[in-house]
């Protein structure tokens, strides 16, 4: 019993057998006009809904989810909570999903397969509305738990090359592409890469669209002038310590986010290198500290509001048995120039 209303002098808590009494119909017709669950005809319908305005009866959402195996609760799984780009993602979908009067739950991976598949599993066992997920890495075990599942499920970000489930992903290749066509018109000829980890889709594909660039301007990128990272500053430095440390020749390195730049750009400064004059560097994600940086940087910009709106309306389809347009649905990426890429400086 959940809401309050005054009956005979005395405060008493409205449950749905004062609605049924007053409507004249059975609790569980009160029940299944509450749930929506089985369709109930208009007539009696109304004469519910006016009982539960008259005795001001609220249902108790945590026990209606648990009856009818839905709480309107939308599950969001990243790789790493605190990370800047999943904070984008987390921001915008709980903005959509609470829109359409849902809630989201949050677990966050720490980049571990087996916490991974953990945390889709409860929240499978959770009967949650729907699940949002960000895989770990290719080596990803968790399609063998979701395929045995009819909650609706959608991959966004970090996706193979194909899904069989609805997926929202960028133009990795894209991302690439524009970055190295950015520096080849300025000039550059000689390249640097700090890529993501090279067991993860998108990293490779952000690799072969950059090198195929280079390529078809009679330029290359030896293996030797890419370090592998993994999306954080301290790798962005080491990439950078490893490069000049080994005598790597580049005037330009682009690293495949943000924060692996300007972990690039820290080093470079504290070795006397100026930026742009000595090296360009390109970023990718524009978060924030892109443009409080002096001199602000040069990024690959994501569209992350829009695959979040995308990801929770594959799901509400999912749910209700629509069908979904497009099944895998690839979004562009941009470019922001800033102050961080220049013309190549000439060899005198």
């Amino acid at each position: 019993m959940d809401s309050v209303y005054l009956r005979k002098g005395y405060v008493h808590m409205a449950s749905m057998k004062d609605v049924a009494k007053l409507a004249g119909v059975s609790v569980s017709t009160v029940s299944r006009v509450i749930s929506n669950s089985i369709p109930v005809d208009e007539k009696t319908r109304e004469k519910v809904e006016r009982a539960i305005e008259a005795v001001n009866f609220k249902p108790n959402l945590l026990a209606q989810g648990l009856r009818s195996k839905s709480g309107n609760i939308i599950g969001l799984i990243v790789p790493e909570i605190l990370h800047e780009s999943f904070i984008y993602f987390i921001k915008y979908i709980e903005r959509y999903v609470s829109e359409i009067g849902f809630n989201l739950i949050i677990g966050n991976t720490s980049n571990k397969p087996k916490l991974e598949s953990e945390i889709i599993d409860n929240m499978i066992r959770r009967n949650v509305d729907g699940i949002i997920f960000s895989r770990v890495s290719d080596k990803s075990k968790v399609m063998r738990i979701i395929e045995k599942t009819d909650i609706p499920v959608v991959i966004i970000d970090r996706a193979l090359g194909q899904e069989d489930i609805p997926t929202v992903v960028l133009d990795n290749y894209d991302a690439g592409r524009l970055c190295a066509e950015h520096l080849v018109a300025l000039g550059h000829e000689k390249f640097a890469c700090i890529t993501g980890p090279r067991d993860i889709f998108l990293s490779r594909d952000r690799l072969r669209g950059f090198v195929d660039v280079l390529k078809k301007n009679g330029l290359g990128l030896p293996e030797s002038n890419i370090f592998e990272g993994d999306f954080k500053f301290e790798t962005g430095k080491k990439g950078m310590q490893y490069f000049l440390e080994t005598g790597a020749e580049f005037t330009a390195i682009w690293g495949q986010n943000d924060l692996m730049a300007i972990g690039a750009m820290n080093e470079l400064v504290r070795r006397g290198r100026r930026i742009p004059d000595d090296i360009s560097v390109v970023g990718m994600d524009n978060i924030n500290a892109a443009e409080m940086l002096v001199p602000s940087l040069t990024t690959i910009t994501q569209p992350f509001e829009e695959m979040a709106r995308i990801s929770v309306d594959m799901i509400l389809k999912e749910r209700n048995g629509e069908t979904i347009p497009e099944k895998r649905v690839v979004l562009s990426p941009g470019i922001l120039i800033r102050e961080t890429t220049s013309r190549a400086r000439i060899a005198t």
